[in-house]
């Protein structure tokens, strides 16, 4: 449990709600097949439910990846109330004649600050795959096909997020995290927010925000507030109103709680719900009718399946409606794979050729421990970082996170473990600040060493094979 906050604690039945049936909801996400972090619970202003499973802690800060845009939206509507621009600005008339096409469509013309907000800029996909390729994301955004008249199709697209910081960017000469930091994360008292910065030196906006899951319940709350916070209106409510209204249809949406329609980088959800959320299951949910606000840090595939199960068990609960007790689990935690303790190696280094994972050398010692070293991407030409892995249980580190740009000032906590898997060798990273999660099976080790990565998630291929030169 966290110690001291700004946001007061209470028991469930103050609150008007059942502990019982909360001790229910806990159980389902437990037994689900969604990897569950942590969960916060809010109810008239007072955290109800606060649980964590063991690795991961509430006080972490966690990469949110696409909750970001909703604070990013938050941003543009500071600057829209300061008079630095307005919903119907054109796109282009932001950047210089350097920056733009030589031909500038007609669709391109069109497009302003709304259709960013909205996703309906006009492009026939996201374009965000298209901005990764080149440190001038803003140049090639400007350069890419405008398929449709923008406002006339959504697609989801975290490159649009992006231009938003970029503008912001233009308009107020700070990036996007230090315009927000004293106008709304020191205020929430987020102090530990960071955000990733492009290669141009621009916030991602769309994706990068890490906060811990009680800053993003204090966001949750200020949402539930309409932008007051400790008597102040931070942020005006009419934003937050439009924001997270239906400002767009997104029919075309294939799961359920992802076509109620769209706001300013806001998803409508159902059962009058809206939210902000992120890849692999980060969730900031909120139930205006209930008063109440869930967080949900997690690692799966599959985020309709947390939403099913928070309309399963936790809406009935809000609703006031009897549930059957269950028998809780005493501790919640995500254990290290079993398995009898790894035989000692034979402690040569294998060097790996660049590849998709950063991983560049690996050593079997004959302790049983593995020290699996990675690159990481960092000042000047970066670092390498040597995650060591042994028998037992969760052995914590620090260390820049190889699977996400970090600042290697700024050492991300890990957890490692390893066993023996017949005469496999295998290591098991979890990057506790991330849903991330890497296991490492090595064939026996001979005049090359060849290993069987699996992630837990990722935007690209789950598993693959290395083997060293």
């Amino acid at each position: 449990m966290l110690g001291v906050s700004s946001l007061p604690r209470s028991t469930p039945e103050s609150q008007g709600l059942s502990g019982t049936a909360l001790d229910a909801f806990v159980t389902a996400l437990d037994v689900s097949d969604q990897e569950i972090q942590t969960v916060m619970l809010l109810r008239h202003g007072h955290v109800v439910l606060e649980e964590e499973w063991s690795p991961y802690r509430l006080a972490d800060p966690h990469l949110l990846f696409s909750v970001s845009k909703s604070f990013t939206s938050t941003a543009v509507g500071l600057a829209i109330d300061a008079g630095l621009l307005s919903l119907d600005d054109t796109v282009i008339s932001f950047f210089e004649a350097d920056e733009l096409p030589e031909t500038i469509s007609d669709n391109l013309a069109a497009m302003t600050i709304r259709h960013l907000l909205t996703m309906t800029t006009g492009h026939a996909k996201d374009t965000v795959e298209a901005l990764s390729r080149d440190r001038r994301m803003v140049k090639i955004f400007l350069g890419l096909d405008v398929e449709h008249e923008p406002g006339t199709v959504f697609v989801y697209n975290s490159g649009a997020t992006y231009m938003l910081s970029a503008i912001l960017q233009r308009l107020t000469g700070e990036t996007l995290l230090d315009y927000l930091r004293p106008r709304l994360f020191e205020p929430l008292g987020a102090a530990e927010a960071t955000w990733q910065v492009s290669t141009e030196g621009i916030t991602t906006g769309g994706w990068g925000l890490s906060l811990n899951t009680e800053s993003l319940a204090r966001f949750g709350q200020l949402l539930l507030q309409r932008g007051v916070w400790e008597g102040k209106q931070l942020v005006p409510a009419e934003w937050y109103e439009a924001a997270t209204s239906k400002q767009v249809p997104n029919d075309s949406e294939e799961n359920p709680d992802w076509h109620q329609g769209y706001g300013f980088q806001f998803w409508r959800g159902r059962h009058n719900t809206y939210r902000g959320d992120g890849a692999f299951g980060q969730f900031c949910l909120i139930f205006p009718e209930y008063d109440a606000a869930l967080i949900v840090t997690s690692a799966t595939g599959e985020m309709q399946a947390i939403l099913n199960t928070v309309w399963d068990h936790l809406l009935p609960v809000l609703e006031g409606k009897e549930v059957a007790p269950v028998v809780r689990a005493e501790r919640l935690e995500l254990p290290p794979p079993g398995g009898p303790a790894p035989s000692g190696g034979n402690e040569r280094t294998y060097r790996f050729a660049e590849n998709e994972l950063g991983l560049e050398a690996v050593r079997l010692a004959a302790d049983g421990t593995g020290t699996f070293s990675f690159s990481f991407a960092g000042p000047g030409d970066g670092g390498t970082l040597d995650v060591v892995c042994g028998p037992g249980g969760w052995q914590e580190h620090r260390g820049v996170g190889v699977l996400e740009d970090a600042d290697p000032a700024t050492g991300q906590r890990l957890v490692t473990s390893a066993y023996a898997d017949g005469d496999h060798y295998v290591a098991t990273i979890r990057f506790v600040e991330t849903p991330f999660v890497l296991t490492l099976a090595c064939h026996p080790p001979a005049d090359t060493l060849t290993i069987d990565v699996t992630q837990n998630v990722s935007f690209g291929p789950t598993s693959f094979t290395l083997t060293s030169e």
